[in-house]
């Protein structure tokens, strides 16, 4: 019996060290990528968005960021969560499609899932679908909350829209409430307000600049669950978009359409500081698996932005 103990002793020490091994070469425990959707700079420069603002002073930014072209949501959010461009991922259409099933690259949620860290994904947009590979994403949260009731989506409607969005106040409220209850290692948040404004009434109209400033309120309510639920401190969020828009449309390959914002804020993030390194939208995968010390795969089309960190 004392040897088998012994053994036992053993082993159990080593798996300890083993873990507390991988943690400590984590630069982060949590990381939170949240989207802006249609996020064109110098519309968000004309928005009341003081969280973001803060975030930015406290933070690293970039409002260069080059996203994927076709600049159009569906190829583009795939490439920001997958790190790869569309020659390699092949999503090239911009609505959900049963039928067309799940990208087939690994994507972040794939990558870090394998390292054994918890993931979840609340978007405003039934299409992210084509990116839930199955055993991937412990919480994906479209048109539900988190106790599985039906999320009213736009005023006062119990269905999707014929867009299929939800509004922000309701993805953030489920982020919210999940990522102070399970803690997510990787959690991706998509607000759409901003692109459906843009699409009615147009890039820089005074109703999108009032979704910008709702979508920093929802950009609030996430920060607030992170710094109440403690995470504030073992935690990176990066603020980025997947296009911006010009008139009442994107997709082309101009700056309007191409540039978009990437900021990072949170643990070992330089202060006040201006990333002068170009960024473009893959690289937001290949920060998150260096923050998490995930393998990052040689397909990788994206770089790690470490310029933004200490």
């Amino acid at each position: 019996m004392k040897p088998n103990l012994s053994h036992r002793c053993v082993l159990l020490l080593a798996l300890l060290l083993l873990t507390c091994s991988a943690y400590a070469a984590r630069r982060a425990d949590h990381v939170f990528i949240i989207s802006l959707d249609g996020g064109k700079p110098a519309v968000i420069h004309q928005s009341k968005m003081p969280t973001l603002n803060q975030l930015v002073a406290e933070g690293a930014c970039t409002w260069g960021a080059q996203t994927i072209f076709p600049s159009i949501t569906l190829p583009s959010h795939t490439s920001m969560l997958t790190g790869v461009l569309p020659a390699k991922h092949h999503i090239t259409w911009n609505s959900y499609k049963p039928d067309a099933g799940v990208v087939q690259v690994p994507t972040v949620f794939a990558l870090v899932k394998k390292a054994g860290c918890a993931t979840a994904m609340f978007v405003g947009k039934e299409k992210f679908k084509h990116l839930l590979q199955p055993g991937t994403v412990d919480e994906f949260s479209y048109n539900r909350n988190i106790s599985g009731e039906v999320t009213k989506i736009m005023a006062g409607d119990a269905k999707p829209s014929k867009e299929g969005t939800v509004m922000t106040a309701h993805v953030a409220a489920n982020a919210a409430a999940y990522l102070a209850a399970q803690k997510p290692n990787l959690c991706f948040i998509h607000f759409t307000d901003t692109d459906s404004a843009g699409h009615k009434h147009g890039w820089g109209s005074p109703e999108q600049v009032k979704a910008f400033a709702d979508e920093d309120a929802g950009l609030a309510v996430v920060l607030q669950a992170i710094r109440k639920a403690g995470l504030a401190a073992s935690s990176v969020v990066i603020i980025t978009a997947d296009h911006g828009g010009h008139a009442k449309t994107h997709g082309a390959n101009i700056p309007d359409d191409m540039t978009i914002p990437w900021i990072a804020w949170g643990k070992g993030v330089k202060q006040h500081f201006t990333i002068t390194a170009p960024v473009m939208t893959c690289d937001t995968t290949a920060t998150a698996l260096w923050l998490l010390d995930v393998p990052r795969p040689t397909e990788l089309d994206g770089q790690p932005v470490t310029s933004a960190f200490e």
